[in-house]
């Protein structure tokens, strides 16, 4: 059992994400600076807030709800990926491997919540 949301693995891997989608988004183009890394940064960032405040809430419905919001900003992270590489801002395969390494822990934590 955990004592803090630090504890959860996949909250340790979805900060990782953060600190890897600030690394890119810092060589994006200065224009995108209110746009594009502003979203993709904001979305990422909403993962592990999400988490960690989800881990905090005492019924299964309520962690739920935020564990599912997470789940939504990482789907949001996926197309802005999608769309970065598209717009030959980046060229990063790890971040999306780390990206599908949170989605499967994510609903695996969120599975074993639903069981106990």
């Amino acid at each position: 059992m955990s004592s803090s949301f630090k504890d959860l693995l996949v909250w340790q891997k979805a900060h990782q994400f953060v600190l890897e989608v600030y690394r890119i988004t810092k060589d994006f183009p200065k224009d995108e600076l209110y746009g594009l890394t502003s979203q993709f940064r904001r979305a990422s960032v909403s993962i592990p807030a999400n988490i960690a405040e989800g881990f905090t809430r005492k019924g299964e419905k309520d962690k739920l709800r935020f564990y599912n919001i997470a789940q939504g900003s990482l789907e949001e992270c996926r197309y802005y990926i999608i769309l970065s590489n598209d717009l030959s801002y980046m060229k990063n395969v790890e971040i999306i491997k780390l990206l599908e390494e949170i989605s499967k822990m994510l609903v695996s934590y969120m599975n074993k919540i639903r069981q106990n």
